[in-house]
């Protein structure tokens, strides 16, 4: 079946981004959009953003996590260490984050180097997650194969009855990871594909260097 998206078009036109007061450092300019994107009716889940691995076979592996916290090193998602990110992860450390938030028109993309978070931060998210995502961490195997006829459902009350009248401890193979950006580029849609686009680049000092890009 074939069918011709060429038609499809759409003016950006609502803001523009303005090189000169943009702050020097890019996580305060992270902070102000996400923040603006938090607050907006219009965005769902603001701190959804697809997250690129390198896999052993060659090819980029993306998909989409939810950003549990920014702080001035970087950025926090949590996952289980088994996965396929994570073990994407454990061999190549290098990973992209992007934010696209249509409404308003932007994009954030995000080059860095991850490593793990410490258990005690870990740990202090793990304790406010829902009981049965806690159990779930128990559950899932993520991205193992599974027999489709597996009943998860019997794995879930396992766990219940293991853990019943008790916390649910974090699993060592789940926790948390801290990507330190390398590089932030900002992207604000304007008309006739003029776009504004800012890129912040870490130097071998660790002084970021703005620059703007060519639409």
């Amino acid at each position: 079946m074939k069918q011709d998206l060429s038609y499809k078009r759409k003016s950006y036109d609502k803001q523009s981004m303005n090189f000169d007061v943009l702050p020097e450092n890019p996580m305060e300019q992270f902070r102000t959009w996400f923040l603006q994107a938090d607050e907006c009716e219009g965005v769902d889940e603001a701190n959804a953003m697809t997250i690129a691995t390198l896999g052993e076979d060659g090819f980029p592996h993306a998909r989409v996590v939810l950003l549990k916290r920014y702080i001035d090193e970087g950025f926090i998602f949590y996952t289980n260490y088994n996965s396929q990110k994570g073990m994407d992860l454990d061999k190549n450390p290098q990973i992209a984050l992007s934010f696209f938030w249509p409404y308003l028109e932007r994009q954030i993309i995000i080059n860095g180097l991850v490593e793990k978070t410490s258990a005690n931060t870990s740990d202090g998210y793990f304790d406010t997650r829902p009981r049965g995502s806690q159990i779930g961490a128990w559950v899932s195997q993520q991205s193992a194969k599974i027999d489709e006829h597996e009943d998860l459902a019997a794995e879930v009350k396992t766990i219940e009855e293991r853990f019943q009248g008790q916390d649910v401890p974090r699993p060592s193979h789940w926790g948390g990871y801290l990507v330190k950006p390398t590089s932030i580029e900002f992207w604000q849609g304007r008309p006739n594909r003029l776009h504004d686009r800012v890129k912040y680049v870490l130097d071998a000092n660790y002084d970021w260097i703005k620059q703007r890009l060519a639409p």
